[in-house]
C-alpha cells in the first residue's frame, strides 16, 4: 500500500541505510506505536529507518553539525515496521513567516479578483509582504483539513515551498543567507478568503486549526539542489491548478530571509512559506473554493508532495 495514503504502512523486508559517504535526502517525523519519533526515508519513499535517540527533528537541526557527523560514522540504521507521517515539525516554535504576493502572476489574479483592493490593481509589490501563519495550523502531509464551516464559507488552498532555518541569525545578508537554510519541506497555506478580506490584517484568515499540512518530509540543502528549477504544483480531485517554478519568485530566497532577519532574530527549525503561484481558487471567474470531500494535492520537484481531503 503506497504511503501516501497516509494509513499505516507495513515494511516486510529489512533494509540497511548506508550512512557512510551519504548525504542524508529524507527526514520525516513519524508517528509509531511508542510515539513520535524521527527517521530517515528510504530511496524507495517507503522505508523509514529510525534514528538513535528521542530529539526531535527541531532538535536536531539545533545541534545539526554534531548529529550530522556522528551519523556519518554509522554502520546502519532498524527499519521501522509500522509508522504513519507526521508534519516534519509537527509543533514548529513560534508562527510560521509566510509570504503574500510573491509570484507575478498570482499578483494578477488577486489583484483581479477584487479580494485585495476595490480598484483590482495588479501592481507588483516593491516589497515582500509578509505575514504569519498559527503553529495550530500546521498537520500532516495526508491528514484532513477542517473546513470550519462555523467560520468560512470561502476556502483556497496554496502550494508552497517552505523554508527551514538551520543556523539563526539576525541582520543575515542576501549573500550569506543560503548558509542559514537547513532545508526544504511543502506547506499548503490555506486560506479563508472570507477573513483574509473582512478582516484585512491576513493572521484570522490564514490560521484556522489544520490550515497549514506540511510534509511530506524534510530535504536538506544540498539533496535540493538548484532552487530554480523546482517546480511547485497543485491539483484538486486530479484537475491540475497550479504549476510554477520557484525561480518565478518576485522576490528570491536570500531577499526573503534578508528582510525578515533584518530586525527579528532567526531561531533555528523557523519555517518561511515562500508563496504560492497562479492557479488558486479565488483566481477563477466565478471562484472555484474548496468543498468537502476534495482532496488537494501539492507537490514540489525532488520533495515530494502532499495531499489532504477536506471535511
Amino acid at each position: 500500500m503506497p504511503l501516501h495514503t497516509g494509513e499505516i504502512n507495513r515494511v516486510q523486508s529489512t533494509y540497511w541505510f548506508e550512512l557512510v559517504g551519504r548525504k542524508l535526502v529524507k527526514l520525516a517525523t513519524v508517528q509509531t506505536g511508542d510515539g513520535q519519533t524521527v527517521a530517515v526515508i528510504g530511496d524507495d519513499e517507503r522505508t523509514a529507518h529510525a534514528l538513535v535517540g528521542e530529539q526531535s527533528l527541531l532538535e536536531l537541526i539545533e545541534n545539526w553539525d554534531g548529529v550530522a557527523e556522528k551519523l556519518t560514522q554509522a554502520n546502519d540504521l532498524p527499519v521501522i515496521d509500522e509508522y504513519r507521517l507526521l508534519a516534519p515539525i509537527p509543533r514548529p516554535r513560534r508562527n510560521i513567516f509566510a509570504v503574500g504576493k510573491n509570484y507575478r502572476e498570482h499578483v494578477a489574479e488577486f489583484g483581479r479578483s477584487g479580494y485585495d483592493t476595490p480598484s483590482r490593481s495588479e501592481e507588483l509589490p516593491d516589497k515582500p509582504i509578509v505575514f504569519s501563519k498559527a503553529t495550530t495550523t500546521v498537520t500532516g502531509p495526508f491528514d484532513d483539513i477542517e473546513s470550519h464551516p462555523e467560520v468560512t464559507s470561502e476556502l483556497d488552498y496554496e502550494a508552497e515551498l517552505a523554508v527551514i532555518i538551520g543556523r539563526g541569525g539576525r541582520a543575515i545578508t542576501e549573500a550569506e543567507a543560503m548558509a542559514h537554510v537547513w532545508g526544504y519541506t511543502i506547506i499548503n497555506d490555506v486560506t479563508a478568503r472570507d477573513l483574509q478580506r473582512d478582516h484585512k490584517q491576513w493572521l484570522l484568515g490564514k490560521s484556522l486549526d489544520t490550515h497549514g499540512p506540511m510534509g511530506p518530509w524534510a530535504v536538506t540543502a544540498d539533496e535540493a539542489g538548484d532552487l530554480s528549477t523546482l517546480r511547485v504544483t497543485s491539483s484538486v480531485n486530479g484537475e491540475p491548478r497550479q504549476d510554477a517554478l520557484v525561480a518565478d519568485l518576485i522576490f528570491s530566497v536570500p531577499q526573503l530571509i534578508a528582510t525578515i532577519s533584518a530586525g527579528i532574530t532567526l531561531l533555528p527549525g523557523d519555517i518561511i512559506a515562500t508563496g504560492t503561484p497562479a492557479g488558486v481558487g479565488i483566481g477563477f471567474e466565478p471562484p472555484r473554493f474548496l468543498k468537502l470531500g476534495d482532496v488537494v494535492e501539492c507537490g514540489i520537484t525532488r520533495l515530494g508532495s502532499i495531499r489532504n481531503r477536506i471535511r
